[in-house]
């Protein structure tokens, strides 16, 4: 529990007026317990800026709840729709379909010699893989780019908030040094001007 004038949360979060933001500084530098709780708000800040953003869910379902559970059918044709690799193949293998039943239905002029269908199966076969695998590629090179790009961003924010902490620990070094200086100067002083021991 804070015992902070002010809301720690929004010192963190940059919600105070800078009179405010200098009180709360200060006093976190002399209170240890509240020094602690600002440290723990700022590692869960900067973990759930690095988690990745999940799309909210249009309904709250319960297991216990049948009824709003979709058909099988409907579960089925919507994990269809929302693979693009499953699409590329389906794509694929329509445009397959439709070569094979444009190649074997077509009216052949009388004097074609008859096609090797096995050669054909073969080229549609191959495309049909090239396919596939052109748009297999694509989705893992794009789900490659998001996740470098999450991890840039989450290193960046980590690297910055390493640079803080060791400006926060050079500041506090600085001024115990100085402290110190201070504190000797103090001592010699009180040593150099107090009276001797046959005058006390």
């Amino acid at each position: 529990m804070s015992c902070s004038p002010f809301d720690l949360r929004d010192y963190l979060l940059d919600e105070l007026a800078e009179k405010e933001r200098r009180q709360v500084n200060q006093h976190v530098r002399s209170c240890g317990g509240c020094h602690e709780e600002l440290e723990r708000l700022r590692i869960t800040h900067t973990t759930l800026l690095a988690l990745r953003e999940e799309e909210v869910p249009q309904r709250i379902g319960f297991v216990s709840d049948k009824v709003f559970e979709p058909s099988p059918a409907r579960r089925v044709w919507q994990a269809f729709w929302g693979s693009s690799a499953k699409l590329g193949f389906a794509s694929a293998a329509m445009l397959s379909a439709a070569l094979v039943f444009f190649t074997f239905f077509r009216q052949a002029p009388a004097s074609a010699v008859p096609a090797d269908t096995s050669r054909i199966e073969a080229q549609v076969a191959a495309r049909v893989g090239a396919a596939v695998e052109k748009a297999v590629a694509e989705s893992e090179t794009r789900q490659a780019g998001k996740t470098a790009a999450l991890l840039a961003a989450a290193e960046q924010r980590f690297e910055g908030q390493r640079q803080a902490d060791r400006l926060d620990m050079l500041n506090v070094e600085q001024r115990l040094a100085v402290l110190q200086k201070r504190y000797n100067v103090r001592e010699n002083m009180v040593a150099r001007y107090e009276p001797p021991e046959e005058m006390k």
